[in-house]
Formats: structure tokens, sequence, C-alpha cells
């Protein structure tokens, strides 16, 4: 499980509980973000996907399932492309083929001009509200919170710069896992044109679409989510 911007593996502590009796569950930092803020975040998404197949490397692990959510759903469809021999169901939720979002709450130089101006902790904490229908008062938020202010800025900052750098609209043919392709109907970082391209993209690809939900679906309606990715997983 590959969390996103400004997240962590923490993000993941129902789906760990609820899957670990069925599944090994691994849910890495990604470079820069939660235990791995010392680290050096890549420039490119291409290069956090690398990362993550070497530590499958290192744990031996051959063939695996995916899941990606937000900037680590555009990781995990280069992980797609890059070992698709290995990969047995791909979940890509909350996320799209574009790293430059058309319809995001606000533009990655925006995004860039507030972390330089205003700091990171204050800008963290503002992108985590946007990804709850009620914002700061959502259960979830705090954590989301947390986990921001762990974020290291180099990490912050290259991350935006891979975005910027990364398209994967002409990959998405080469995708030949069985994909599910999740969505919040009231994410305000993806808009409907992001999971829609995945679903017509992807050749294997069925679609959900959580109502009343934002960008992070997991944490506002963890029980159907965990359900949905339990179906999906079985039917794999």
């Amino acid at each position: 499980m590959v969390h996103g911007y400004l997240a962590g593996s923490a993000i993941w502590a129902d789906q760990i509980e609820t899957f670990s009796d069925q599944y090994d569950v691994i849910c890495p930092d990604l470079a820069g973000f939660g235990q791995s803020a010392d680290m050096t975040a890549p420039t490119s998404i291409q290069g956090h996907a690398r990362q993550i197949l070497d530590l499958l490397d290192s744990l031996h692990i051959e063939s695996f399932d995916l899941l990606g959510h937000s900037m680590g759903g555009m990781i995990a469809q280069s992980m797609a492309v890059l070992a698709p021999e290995r990969l047995r169901n791909l979940i890509l939720y909350g996320t799209g083929p574009q790293g430059v979002l058309p319809g995001r709450f606000e533009t990655i130089a925006q995004s860039r001009a507030r972390i330089t101006e205003q700091g990171l902790a204050e800008t963290a904490r503002r992108i985590a509200a946007t990804w709850f229908l009620e914002g700061e008062q959502a259960s979830g938020f705090d954590l989301c919170d947390r986990l921001g202010q762990q974020a290291h800025l180099q990490a912050a900052l290259a991350s935006l710069t891979a975005w910027e750098t990364w398209d994967g609209r002409s990959a998405l043919a080469d995708i030949t896992a069985r994909t599910l392709v999740l969505w919040g109907s009231r994410d305000r970082s993806y808009d409907w044109s992001q999971p829609e391209a995945l679903w017509r993209g992807i050749a294997k690809a069925d679609l959900a679409v959580v109502p009343n939900c934002a960008h992070n679906v997991h944490l506002e309606k963890p029980l159907l989510f965990n359900k949905l990715l339990a179906d999906f997983l079985r039917g794999g």
C-alpha cells in the first residue's frame, strides 16, 4: 500500500488491522515522509517506483497486489509498467494518470509558493483539510495533519517537481493487471476526468465511485472502503 503526498504508512492503520489476517501487508514510508523523513526524496515518480521495487526485492517478494493512493497511485502506475510480470491485482485510488492535475483545489505552482512563503507546516495542514468533506472537523484530519508535519521540506518540494515531469496517459494501455479504480465523488484533488481516464484507458479496469466522500475515502468511510477492497481482491 503506497501512501500519497504529505502522508505516511500510518495512514493505513485500519487497513493493516483489517487485512493482516489474510495478507502480508507492506506499507512503506516514501523517502522524505513519515519514518523515512530523513531520506532524500527522488524528484521523479519513476524514482519512487524503483525504490519500492528495490524494497520488495530486498524482502524476496516476487509477486504482489498493489494499492496506490493519490501520488502513490502515480507511483503504482509506474510500478505496473516497470514490473508487469510481478503484479497480480492493482488498485488505483484517488489518483489519475496526469501529474499536473486538472481541477485540483490549487495549482502546483501555488502549492510550491505557499510552502515557500507560509512554511510547510501551515501548508500541510491546509492541504490535509481539503482531503475531507468536513475539513478540519473530520475524524481523520488530526492523523493527516500530524503526518504532514513529519514530512521533510525537500520531499514536499521534490514531489511537486515529480508531478510536473510525469504523465502516465500514454502508458495506460501497457498496464495489463486486473485493476480497480476507486474514487470519492467529492474529491478536490483529482476531478472526475482523472479516474475516468484510468477506467477507460486500462483494459482490465473496473470502477468504484464512493458517494459523499472526498480524497481520503479510507478514512471517511473505512468499512465501505475495506469491503470494496476485499471484494475486489477475492475476485482476483
